[in-house]
C-alpha cells in the first residue's frame, strides 16, 4: 500500500564562494600565483597594483606572526574573517590583499610546469559530474599519496564532506566516481592497493587480449603468489607453460605500480617553492607565507566610478545590460578577492597552530616529532578536518629544519614503556635502521622486529611492523635473506 508522508528537513548548499574559497585552499603558492593572473585576464574590473612606497612591517602585516619562545607570551587572536559579511558590505574599500615587495624574493622558484593535482583537477573538471561529485573528486585528489594511491577510506572522505560540507552523495555515486577517477591519465591513479591499480591499468589499456586475460585472471586469483614470487605455484595453479607464464609476468610488470611517480609534480623533477617559511630571529620564531612575489589584486578604479556613475542615471535597454555584467563582474571580484584574504589568514593560522603543537621539532630536529592528526589541529583552532586537509596537502614549509611539506607534521602515535607517545615516522626510522643494520644471512622476521622494538620499549605488535615495514618498501625476511 503506498502511502505519502511530509518530512521537514534543513539542507545546506554550498554557495558559490564557499566552492571557490575551498578550490583556493587547495592551491599552493606556485598555482594560486597563476590562478590570480588567470583571473586578471578574465575579469577587468580586477587590476594588478604594485605600491613600492610601502616598508617591510606593513608588507608583511596580514601574512606574518611572531612568536615569543623564550617567554612563551600569548599572541593576540586577530577575529576570524567572516567571508559571508564581507561579501554583502556595500561599502567596499579598496585595501590590497596580496602585496609586492622590492625585495628580491631568496626562495628557488619551480619552472612553470603543471603538477600531477593540477593535471588531474582539469579531467574532472571535464567529467560530466554534478557539483556533489566534482568535489568529491577533487577532495579524492587532495588525498593521494606520493606513488598516486588512494591509502584514506573512501567512505571515510564521503562522511567528512557530508558532515563538514553538507555534501549529498550516495556511498554507489562515490564508488562511481572513483572508478572514473581511476581511468583518468595516468590510468590506474587514486586506487586502493597495487592489486587495484594493476587491474585498473590492464582492462583500461590496449594488450594482446589473450595475455591480457590472463593477466587478469592471475592478479584476481593468485595474487599473493604473484607478490611473493611463487612463480612455480601459479604455473600448476594456471596450468600454463613457462613460455606462456614468462609472458604473463612480463606483460604484468610492464605496468606502472606507482602512477603518482616520476608524473609532473615529482619531488626529483621539481625544486620546491614552500608555501611558508619560518625564521628563528633571536629567540623568536617568525612565520609568513612566502607570497612576495605575488600580484596584488584591487578593484580597478575607473570601473568603480564607471558603475557608480551608472548605479544613479536612467538607462536603456544596452545600458542595463552593461550595468547588469559590470555589476557581476563587481560581485566576482569581491568574492575572490575575499576568499583570497580567507585564504591567506586561515593558513597562517594552521601552520602556527602546526608550529606550536611541534614546537621541539623546529627546535631540535626530526627526533622530537610528535604524534598528531589533523583533528588535533581542527579542534584546537575550531575549524572543520577537511579544511586542514585541503591547506596541508601539496603545501611546504621552509625552516631551520630543511623543507618539508606539510603532511609530514602528521602522523599517529604508540606508547612507550615511560607512557611517551611516540610518532610512527620516529618508529618507522628506528625500524629501518635495525633492518639496515641485521645479519643479511639471518635477517629478522617481523616477530623479531617487535621483540626488539618491545625490548626498547615501545609497544607494538607484528602486523603492525610488517605495515610500516611494507610502508617504508622493505620487503619480507625470505626476500632479505643474501645466499
Amino acid at each position: 500500500m503506498l502511502t505519502l508522508n511530509q518530512r521537514l528537513a534543513q539542507q545546506q548548499k554550498l554557495s558559490p564562494q564557499q566552492i571557490q574559497y575551498q578550490k583556493l585552499l587547495q592551491l599552493n603558492t606556485l598555482a594560486l600565483e597563476q590562478r590570480i593572473k588567470t583571473e586578471l585576464e578574465l575579469n577587468p574590473v580586477l587590476e594588478e597594483e604594485i605600491d613600492l612606497s610601502l616598508d617591510q612591517d606593513d608588507k608583511n602585516k596580514d601574512s606574518e606572526q611572531e612568536l615569543d619562545t623564550e617567554e612563551s607570551s600569548e599572541i593576540e587572536n586577530k577575529e576570524e574573517f567572516d567571508i559571508e559579511d564581507f561579501m554583502n558590505d556595500d561599502d567596499w574599500d579598496h585595501e590590497r590583499i596580496n602585496r609586492n615587495s622590492e625585495e628580491d624574493t631568496y626562495q628557488p622558484l619551480a619552472p612553470a610546469r603543471e603538477s600531477l593535482s593540477e593535471h588531474l583537477y582539469k579531467q574532472v573538471r571535464m567529467l560530466q559530474l554534478s557539483e556533489e561529485e566534482q568535489l568529491l573528486g577533487e577532495e579524492i585528489i587532495g588525498n593521494l599519496d606520493a606513488d598516486g594511491y588512494l591509502k584514506r577510506e573512501l567512505t571515510e572522505i564521503v562522511d567528512e564532506l557530508r558532515m563538514f560540507e553538507h555534501l549529498e552523495i550516495s556511498d554507489e555515486a562515490a564508488q562511481k566516481v572513483l572508478h572514473m577517477i581511476q581511468k583518468l591519465d595516468p590510468v590506474g591513479i587514486a586506487c586502493r592497493n597495487l592489486q587495484e591499480c594493476l587491474l585498473v591499468q590492464l582492462r583500461h589499456n590496449k594488450f594482446d587480449p589473450y595475455y591480457k586475460y590472463l593477466a587478469e585472471q592471475l592478479l584476481e586469483n593468485y595474487f599473493d603468489d604473484f607478490a611473493k614470487k611463487r612463480f612455480e605455484a601459479i604455473k600448476q595453479k594456471m596450468e600454463l607453460s613457462d613460455e606462456t607464464l614468462k609472458a604473463t609476468i612480463d606483460l604484468i610488470q610492464s605496468l606502472n605500480p606507482k602512477p603518482g611517480e616520476g608524473n609532473l609534480d615529482s619531488v626529483e623533477m621539481n625544486q620546491i617553492s614552500p608555501d611558508f617559511i619560518i625564521e628563528k630571529v633571536d629567540d623568536n620564531y617568525i612565520i609568513s607565507l612566502n607570497d612576495k612575489s605575488m600580484p596584488s589584486v584591487t578593484i580597478s578604479k575607473t570601473y568603480l566610478d564607471m558603475f557608480d556613475s551608472n548605479k544613479r542615471k536612467k538607462k536603456s535597454a544596452r545600458e542595463k545590460e552593461a550595468y547588469k555584467f559590470l555589476r557581476e563582474k563587481f560581485e566576482s571580484a569581491k568574492w575572490f578577492i575575499a576568499c583570497i584574504q580567507q585564504r591567506r589568514e586561515t593558513l597562517i593560522k594552521i601552520m602556527r597552530a602546526i608550529f606550536e603543537r611541534q614546537y621541539e621539532f623546529f627546535e631540535k630536529g626530526p627526533k622530537l616529532l610528535k604524534p598528531m592528526i589533523y583533528k588535533d589541529i581542527a579542534d584546537e583552532i575550531n575549524m572543520d578536518i577537511s579544511t586542514i586537509s585541503r591547506v596541508v596537502n601539496g603545501k611546504y614549509v621552509q625552516s631551520p629544519m630543511g623543507i618539508h611539506e606539510l603532511k609530514y607534521f602528521f602522523s599517529e602515535g604508540l606508547s612507550t614503556d615511560s607512557g611517551e607517545e611516540v610518532s610512527n615516522k620516529h618508529i618507522k626510522e628506528r625500524l629501518k635502521e635495525i633492518i639496515d643494520s641485521e645479519d643479511k644471512n639471518s635477517p629478522h622476521s617481523d616477530d623479531k622486529l617487535a621483540e626488539i622494538l618491545n625490548q626498547e620499549g615501545i609497544h607494538i605488535a607484528r602486523r603492525t611492523v610488517a605495515k610500516y615495514r611494507e610502508q617504508l618498501k622493505l620487503p619480507v625476511a625470505r626476500l632479505r635473506k643474501q645466499l
